[in-house]
């Protein structure tokens, strides 16, 4: 789905539109909630998987942590495949 939306901007058939001043807000207050990060846990990893995810991080340019919390929201959001 979201390779589509891609190519749709991409060729122009969509295009994007500004929000509404009275949206705004709305759309602010639900990015914070979303990411904000409250709470904290431990993780114990093998080595081998913590090296494997800091240089997938430093191929994309994030710090490990914030790749290892996104795919956990991913994964939460359903985007994430199961095999």
């Amino acid at each position: 789905m979201k390779k589509k939306i891609l190519k749709a901007l991409e060729s122009g058939k969509i295009k994007l539109e500004k929000p509404s001043k009275k949206l705004l807000p709305k759309l602010s207050s639900a990015t914070e909630n979303t990411f904000k990060k409250d709470k904290r846990i431990n993780i114990r990893l093998s080595s081998h998987d913590l090296l494997g995810i800091q240089r997938k991080a430093l191929k994309k340019g994030v710090p490990y942590q914030a790749m290892i919390s996104g795919l956990i929201h991913q994964y939460v959001e359903g985007e994430l495949m199961e095999k």
